[in-house]
């Protein structure tokens, strides 16, 4: 009881930081919890007439459905390519550039280097899959001028059309739009490195790449390992704008993932829309990452003594 009071007391003492939290609060529980009720419509076989209260339960059936479908394989599959191959190229090199940026001398060219890097994080998604479009086109793009300028003749295979080139080009545009921006929190923790450490190794004898292995590099790991922790829990989300704009009836046998199959099924066309069946892979979908986030957390818990919980 008496722990309590003295929680109360200090509420009263810093009751303006509470009233800050009720915005961020009353945002989670209006879009995040209140919108969960909606999961039951997974199991039931929706009516927007009858509504979700009134719509019959049907059990498992659309979750069944999903399994059994001829897309299954496939939307999983492309879903988990790129995600891992985005996972494997993507999550080093803002460490990477981090600790070659820190390693600069120059304050200004830093800063010149990092607001370059950070400037195409503000590019939207539609604008920078139309740049991909106007620069990778074959006949009036950047790619179709220099094929011909090399002495090609005719016009060059259309790379935007390929089904094999998909996923490189998703993965590595996405790495040249944010790899400056994601590198801010290494850049961040970083900078609380203390420059005794690096004092102790100067005297000891270390150069600078044994100080960015052994002084920079072990202060980041903390950081990098919940940033992966983070990055476990939405390996099966895979953007679904870019992959929607960037798609095409030429490479959507590996282009086809679960966000945009769910958009494709929860809001077909001519009348065809299966709320029922969108709301299951979507809860499938969740599921999973909630699965592999609680597995990899607790694998580094493990091993190490940094997780989320």
């Amino acid at each position: 009881m008496t722990k309590l009071r003295r929680y109360f007391r200090r509420m009263r003492q810093n009751w303006q930081v509470y009233v800050f939290l009720l915005i961020p609060l009353a945002y989670l529980i209006i879009f995040q919890y209140v919108p969960m009720a909606g999961i039951q419509i997974a199991f039931k076989k929706f009516n927007p007439v009858k509504g979700i209260w009134g719509s019959p339960w049907v059990g498992f059936t659309h979750f069944e459905k999903f399994f059994k479908s001829y897309y299954f394989e496939r939307v999983v599959t492309n879903t988990l390519r790129i995600s891992i191959y985005s996972l494997i190229a993507n999550f080093p090199i803002p460490i990477l550039f981090a600790l070659l940026l820190n390693s600069i001398p120059g304050t200004k060219f830093k800063k010149t280097v990092q607001t370059v890097t950070y400037m195409p994080h503000f590019i939207s998604t539609v604008v920078l899959v139309g740049m991909m479009n106007q620069m990778l086109s074959p006949t009036t793009g950047l790619y179709g001028m220099i094929y011909r300028v090399l002495g090609g003749e005719g016009f060059p295979e259309d790379i935007l059309a390929k089904a094999n080139s998909f996923t490189h080009l998703y993965v590595w545009s996405g790495i040249w739009q944010n790899f400056g921006w994601s590198s801010i929190i290494y850049m961040a923790a970083l900078a609380g490195v203390s420059p005794s450490l690096h004092e102790a190794a100067q005297i000891d004898g270390a150069n600078r790449l044994q100080r960015v292995i052994h002084v920079d590099f072990p202060c980041l790991l903390p950081t990098a390992t919940i940033m992966l922790i983070l990055r476990f829990g939405q390996i099966m989300n895979v953007g679904y704008e870019k992959v929607y704009l960037m798609q095409n009836t030429m490479n959507q046998r590996m282009s086809e993932v679960i966000s945009t199959y769910v958009y494709k099924i929860g809001l077909g066309a001519q009348g065809r829309s299966d709320y029922s069946l969108a709301t299951a892979v979507g809860l499938f979908n969740s599921v999973i990452n909630l699965v592999l986030i609680t597995v990899f957390n607790q694998v580094t818990k493990k091993l190490s003594d940094t997780s989320l919980w």
